[in-house]
């Protein structure tokens, strides 16, 4: 018998174009889009008005950062409230949301701790990343401040700087800093403070 060839040549590799022609362009995202691509990646991903924004995936260092950060807070907190960490989507108003490295939600609002995303917080945290740094030390303080977000904490490896903001008549200003050594306090948490030098040094080596 006579071998019977297909007319139907194998793709190429490369993107699932028609999968992604399935969803609207970028500025004609909808939450309800954004939530959806994102329970089904594991990537961090931001969206802003339509628009979503991919993540680069943070380093060694930065995790290790955040994880004696998630550390301090929790031993404090205990029953005030709940310490969560990205990736978690954290919506700052309609059409808006960010995933802050660390976040903090006190007991009395835990309403707004929804299971597919906070309403607000009231605590983040922020390790700077070095892909694009004004990212975390402009943008997103003035989009956490717009959000009524009472303390943002801005951990920058760089300069090894700690800067505790704390929200007053709509904006930001500087409640507690210190850089390469010294004690930075919160506003929010009674008695949760951070030894600047031991922060650092958890980022380990290179």
């Amino acid at each position: 018998m006579a071998s019977v060839r297909s007319n139907v040549s194998p793709q190429e590799p490369g993107p699932a174009w028609q999968i992604a022609k399935l969803f609207p362009d970028q500025g004609e995202l909808g939450e309800s889009d954004y939530l959806f691509l994102t329970r089904r990646s594991n990537r961090l991903a931001e969206f802003t008005d339509g628009h979503i924004e991919v993540l680069p995936m943070p380093t060694r260092a930065h995790q290790r950062i955040v994880r004696y950060l998630i550390g301090l807070l929790m031993a404090v907190a205990g029953n005030r409230g709940e310490v969560l960490f990205a990736p978690l989507r954290v919506r700052l108003r309609p059409g808006k949301f960010r995933e802050p490295d660390v976040v903090f939600m006190l007991t009395e609002h835990a309403d707004r701790n929804g299971n597919e995303f906070w309403d607000g917080a009231d605590l983040v945290m922020e390790v700077v990343s070095e892909d694009d740094p004004d990212r975390d030390l402009q943008t997103k303080r003035d989009e956490y401040a717009e959000a009524g977000i009472p303390e943002y904490w801005i951990v920058d490896p760089r300069t090894k700087t700690v800067t505790v903001l704390k929200l007053d008549r709509g904006q930001y200003v500087t409640h507690s800093e210190a850089r390469d050594v010294g004690m930075v306090r919160s506003s929010l948490l009674d008695g949760f403070t951070a030894d600047v030098a031991a922060i650092f040094a958890a980022a380990g080596g290179a």
